[in-house]
């Protein structure tokens, strides 16, 4: 149910932006305050997003499924995020249509790459840790997106939503293990 709400959601979020280049409301207010910034507090807000951290998470979780056993989970946790990715480049983002700088922006792609990853991370390891880190981390991913002006924060929205969508569309139920019999 979280999967298909998240992708319902997602989906909704970028109608009333298809097609265009402006941004909502909310989007001019959260790009009006990060504009403060400066712009190496931009850059550095930005590096959860980057293809080698996105990568190295990546293969942290693929090591710890393998760690336990669990290669089945490995399998996902490598492919899933992949998935997420191709969709948003290759269906979404021509379907929505939404321009910024002569790109197009809606799901944001570096939001999906960051929080499938971290999406994986957090079934893998199931801490609580891991949300607040990745919830921290995808913060700070999103003011520097609109504040280096890659992304509109509707963008950033939809991305998430997706990418937590496909995760949980595509990854395994976990078997439980019947409790030992005790007569």
């Amino acid at each position: 149910m979280p999967a298909a709400v998240c992708g319902l959601l997602a989906l909704l979020l970028g109608l009333p932006f298809a097609g265009g280049t402006t941004p909502g409301a909310v989007d001019a207010w959260v790009a009006r305050a990060v504009a403060h910034l400066s712009p190496g507090v931009v850059r550095a807000l930005v590096l959860p997003t980057e293809p080698v951290v996105v990568l190295a998470l990546g293969l942290l979780a693929v090591f710890l499924c393998l760690r336990a056993g669990r290669r089945l989970e490995a399998g996902f946790a490598l492919a899933t995020p992949v998935l997420a990715i191709l969709l948003t480049s290759w269906l979404l983002k021509p379907l929505y249509d939404r321009w910024k700088n002569g790109t197009l922006v809606y799901p944001s792609g570096h939001t999906v790459s960051l929080v499938a990853v971290l999406t994986v991370l957090v079934l893998v390891t199931r801490r609580v840790v891991v949300v607040v880190l990745g919830a921290v981390a995808l913060l700070a991913a999103a003011a520097g997106l609109v504040g280096m002006g890659y992304h509109y924060l509707t963008d950033v929205a939809g991305g998430t939503l997706f990418a937590v969508a496909v995760v949980l569309f595509s990854w395994p139920a976990r078997r439980h293990e019947p409790a030992p019999s005790t007569g």
